[in-house]
């Protein structure tokens, strides 16, 4: 209980969440109080508000005030849609650690590489060397999900805390062991090489949350690397982190970057040439870091390691999709499987089952996000997949500038693309069907559920493909052929892939509008056609026009409803670079300014033009638009 609490006032306003898009997959402080006697007096508006409650020193705070004294006397005052919210110092992060207290762990507690046995987790302190460690930025957004003051970040030891170097209190560091398929091949143990989970912490609302510290030295799990991050791949990590989110799309979040003060060698294109770069860690956060792989790894151990698969599914039923822990048949939750038999699988008589078909649909839709947006993850290995359809493990990754279906942003990728935008539905598939496997190993699926499963998947990533493509062009209704003929366009045309949705909204539903000014609200974005494309766009138009002329809808208000979904700022990878070429100069700026850019990628922000603009020349390097899987 806070001993000293000062309360702030702020409304909330609700805010549309965007969240859409396509596919070329081949199939795709005033103070105030609470009642009349109390030391916070302020006026009651009709509307919805928070109360803020943060650690403070005034003396004129009342000493013996708790939260829940506050909170009877917003009882008392009988305020509907009251939200009590608090805001925390380091010490007072309410720590669960449920993973280490619930499942079993490695014996051994040092970091020697090594095959671990029979365990979900060794516990393991960081030992990153640090010197003199710096903040670089950090996210207000994912310190009010963890109550955490703000103020918090200008502690002269924040940096030592969040570097590793300094301990938190209450926490219980470990790292994860799992596996995974990497490439399409079974890689056997893989887990935490470089990523250190600090524990987890509850929030006010039970909500779960799990600090990690990425690049904070080694582990068991490391193999031959050193365990550490540099500060280019760290930037990455937390721009796009927080990028995503910006999206609407489901993602780990990112509470910090810090620099180590210490340089860490890296072989940035495995070429033989390795060089000195600036060390840095990422404080990653998520509800859990669960991937595909934990279920894999033990399940391939055989029968001994099958209670370790369960166990494992128990606990994430039970903390994470609790809403499946005591279905009832009266919940209906049941479905035909399609085969000829129309046999149904009954989720309710099997949690695994219906917990399999819940992942399946997260993943989908969280795929279904990513080509909205023209997001390709760069290394789609199971275990990169997270059981909570998170985006997890940001490496190199790539937003579509020109539209190139077959893109990787992955060097190791390009023989066979096999992880390229076009393939992302696909991939996601094969990797639910190795997960349902390793749950059928460990007999917690028979072969139909798990059939269903998948089927789920496929159906969940087209129902929200269809929506989101409707949305992105301001549709009433999915048109295969329209959309279809779009992405041919663009891809003979190599248009740029988020210029040229936000653009799309400047088309007025007016069919009598002359055949040579249709083109005119495109200009900007197709560049450098000849007559015959010109010819090929003005036909696509001309039917897009008439599609829009039948909706009923104002030009203005689809415009407004289109640049809701469409954004006008992605992370491209140039904006990246120019970043981390600041960064690595001492000077942070650019970091932040991106942050802040992106935290907002749906609206105009005047001023923030340059951060839509094409990638120039030099931004095609190797490098730059293209990464290898190194950190």
């Amino acid at each position: 209980m806070l001993s000293h609490i000062s309360a702030s006032l702020s409304h909330t306003s609700s805010s549309t969440t965007a969240f859409f898009l396509s596919s070329t997959a081949k199939f795709l402080r005033p103070r105030f109080s609470l009642c009349p006697n109390s030391p916070f007096q302020f006026p009651i508006h009709k509307k919805r508000h928070r109360f803020v409650f943060s650690q403070s020193t005034a003396a004129s705070m009342d000493s013996a005030a708790t939260v829940d004294s506050v909170a009877d006397d917003l009882k008392k005052q009988n305020l509907e849609g009251v939200e009590i919210k608090l805001k925390l110092n380091l010490e007072e992060l309410n720590w669960d650690n449920s993973f280490v207290r619930e499942l079993p762990g490695d014996p051994r507690s040092d970091s020697i590489p090594r095959e671990v046995l029979h365990a979900c987790y060794t516990k393991v302190l960081p030992s990153v060397p640090v010197n003199n460690p710096q903040l670089v930025a950090l996210s207000e957004s994912v310190a009010e999900l963890l109550e955490l003051d703000p103020r918090e970040f200008e502690r002269p030891d924040f940096p030592l805390i969040f570097s590793g170097a300094s301990p938190l209190v209450g926490a219980i560091p470990y790292a994860q062991n799992y596996g995974g398929h990497q490439f399409g091949m079974w890689a056997g143990q893989l887990g935490d090489g470089r990523a250190i989970t600090l524990g987890e912490i509850l929030n006010s609302k039970s909500q779960r949350w799990e600090l990690q510290l990425k690049g904070a030295g080694k582990t068991p799990y490391s193999r031959f690397a050193d365990g550490l991050a540099v500060l280019r791949s760290s930037i990455r990590e937390f721009l796009c982190s927080e990028a995503m989110h910006g999206l609407g799309i489901p993602t780990t979040r990112a509470l910090c970057l810090v620099t180590t003060g210490k340089d860490v060698m890296r072989d940035m294109f495995y070429d033989g040439n390795p060089k000195d770069e600036p060390g840095a860690i990422v404080c990653r956060v998520a509800q859990s870091f669960l991937r595909f792989g934990s279920y894999q790894l033990h399940a391939s151990r055989g029968k001994k390691d099958f209670e370790i698969v369960r166990a494992l599914a128990d606990y994430a039923i039970r903390h994470h999709f609790p809403h499946l822990e005591n279905m009832t048949r009266s919940e209906s939750i049941s479905s035909n499987t399609g085969e000829e038999d129309n046999s149904a699988v009954d989720l309710t008589s099997n949690k695994y089952a219906a917990w399999a078909a819940e992942v399946a649909e997260r993943t989908a839709s969280m795929i279904a996000r990513w080509q909205d947006v023209g997001f390709t993850h760069g290394v789609m290995n199971t275990d990169n997949m997270s059981v909570l359809g998170l985006t997890i493990d940001y490496g190199p990754f790539g937003f579509l500038d020109s539209f190139d279906p077959s893109y990787t942003p992955n060097t190791t990728d390009l023989p066979g693309r096999r992880y390229c935008f076009a393939n992302q539905p696909d991939v996601g598939l094969w990797n639910i069907a190795q997960f349902t496997s390793a749950l059928s190993t460990a007999e917690l699926l028979s072969d139909k559920e798990a059939d269903y499963a998948m089927e789920r998947y496929g159906n969940k990533f087209m129902d929200d493909y269809q929506d989101i493509m409707t949305r992105k062009l301001g549709l009433a209704k999915y048109n295969k052929k329209l959309i279809g003929e779009l992405l041919k366009n663009m891809v003979s045309d190599k248009v740029d892939y988020t210029n040229f949705f936000r653009s799309l909204s400047n088309i007025k539903a007016d069919p009598a509008i002359p055949e040579d000014q249709l083109l005119i609200p495109l200009k900007d974005v197709l560049l450098d056609i000849g007559m015959e494309r010109r010819e090929a766009w003005t036909s696509w138009i001309k039917s897009y026009i008439q599609e829009l002329s039948i909706t009923g809808v104002l030009d203005e208000e689809r415009k407004v409803s289109m640049n809701s979904v469409n954004p006008k700022y992605i992370l491209r990878n140039y904006l990246c670079q120019n970043a981390i070429d600041a960064a690595e100069q001492g000077d942070f700026g650019e970091v932040r300014q991106l942050l802040k850019v992106m935290q907002c990628p749906f609206d105009e922000q005047p001023g923030m033009e340059k951060y839509a603009r094409l990638p120039p020349a030099w931004a095609h390097r190797p490098g730059v638009c293209m990464l290898s899987c190194s950190s």
